[in-house]
């Protein structure tokens, strides 16, 4: 449970640093990146692998370029539900959720106890 509660905590602080870093992702406080992190959390396990089944022959297609799209929508939906939190359009949605990315996987690999 502790685990979990950190890396809630360190993605809204990856998405203070997205703020921070490019000026098209804005969070006005602390507590809309908390909430703004439980709710790309949520999103990713429940809705991202959906619309990756859904959209699996354009993935192909493209050979996994799509993913960047569902990424970047799933991250502006996200701006547009919560209060505090948004995102100036869809480039801004994409590069946001690159730097969100990058910032949790790396973020992901510092903690301890990690499996190598």
């Amino acid at each position: 449970m502790g685990s979990l509660l950190l890396r809630w905590l360190l993605s809204a602080l990856a998405l203070l640093a997205v703020a921070y870093l490019y000026p098209g992702v804005r969070v006005e406080t602390f507590l809309a990146a908390v909430v703004a992190a439980l709710v790309l959390g949520l999103v990713n396990a429940l809705i991202r692998p959906i619309l990756v089944v859904l959209t699996l022959p354009v993935t192909i297609i493209t050979l996994g370029l799509f993913l960047f799209v569902i990424n970047a929508t799933l991250f502006w939906f996200v701006a547009q539900v919560v209060k505090g939190f948004s995102v100036d359009g869809f480039l801004a949605a994409l590069v946001g959720s690159l730097l969100y990315s990058l910032i949790t996987l790396l973020v992901s690999w510092a903690l301890p106890g990690r499996k190598k």
